[in-house]
């Protein structure tokens, strides 16, 4: 397992021996599908934003930056709203951006052996789940394309977009707080795992316990994100599930004070 990063700092041992539940966010956590999914997102965005009479365009990078951990249904209305069409019908868009997403990522991504490996480790403890603003589509192409159905089955995938009676985003805990409803849990024995500040403010604000992940965000934004993360509330942060594996085992196997 990796040794911490400098400045991490372990988390409290009387929380992880609580923990019977690991709830993961899915895109940009399990497997980096944030910068392939927004090549096809821009692409729905733009003709939206044509079809509005709104002059803007984004690349993927841009519209990346402006909407991390954001749906795009949640975009989509915000959209509508600055261009002035905020009654603008936004669900025939969030339709065929989930359709393009799902497809693009489906060829695009591909297994991440030390994720898998890390995962396959902290299942035989804890409970694994997935917690995402994105719709169960979605996650079902990305899980079959990384190898990991196995690890995380469809039963454990909770949507925003489409387990809860009304789509919601993350930084709402709703979704949150509707899978350990679902898994019989209270907040306190789910470890959530993030990589974005909406995603990580959702787990706390639910009462989660919440850890960041910087494995797939870009170098340059690290430290940055790093420092937003713990504003939000998270225990620690790592840059790996082989750095959080490394903090888990040793009191998940009775080894830890």
């Amino acid at each position: 397992m990796s040794a911490p990063r400098d400045g991490g700092a372990a988390l409290p041992a009387g929380v992880v021996r609580g923990l019977t539940a690991l709830l993961c966010d899915a895109d940009g956590n399990l497997f980096p599908s944030e910068e392939p999914a927004f090549v096809a997102s821009a692409e729905v965005t733009n003709r939206f934003l044509a079809e509005l009479g709104d002059p803007r365009r984004f690349t993927p990078e841009e519209l990346r930056l402006a909407t991390t951990g954001m749906n795009f249904r949640t975009t989509s209305r915000r959209l509508a709203a600055e261009a002035g069409e905020p009654e603008a019908d936004v669900e025939p868009w969030v339709a065929e951006e989930k359709r393009a997403v799902t497809a693009y990522l489906g060829e695009h991504l591909r297994p991440h052996g030390p994720t898998t490996a890390a995962l396959t480790a902290l299942a035989a403890h804890l409970r694994l789940a997935a917690v995402s603003s994105s719709a169960l589509a979605r996650l079902a192409a990305c899980f079959t394309a990384t190898g990991l159905d196995a690890l995380i089955p469809p039963e454990v995938r909770f949507s925003a977009e489409d387990s809860l009676p009304t789509p919601t985003s993350k930084p709402d805990p709703a979704v949150y707080l509707h899978a350990c409803e679902q898994l019989g849990i209270t907040p306190a024995q789910g470890l959530a795992v993030e990589d974005s500040v909406p995603g990580a403010l959702s787990a706390v604000r639910a009462g989660c316990p919440t850890v960041g992940n910087l494995l797939f965000v870009q170098p340059a934004e690290r430290a940055e994100r790093e420092a937003a993360l713990r504003e939000a509330g998270v225990l620690t942060v790592v840059s790996s599930w082989q750095e959080l594996a490394g903090l888990l085992s040793p009191v998940l196997t009775g080894g830890g004070r």
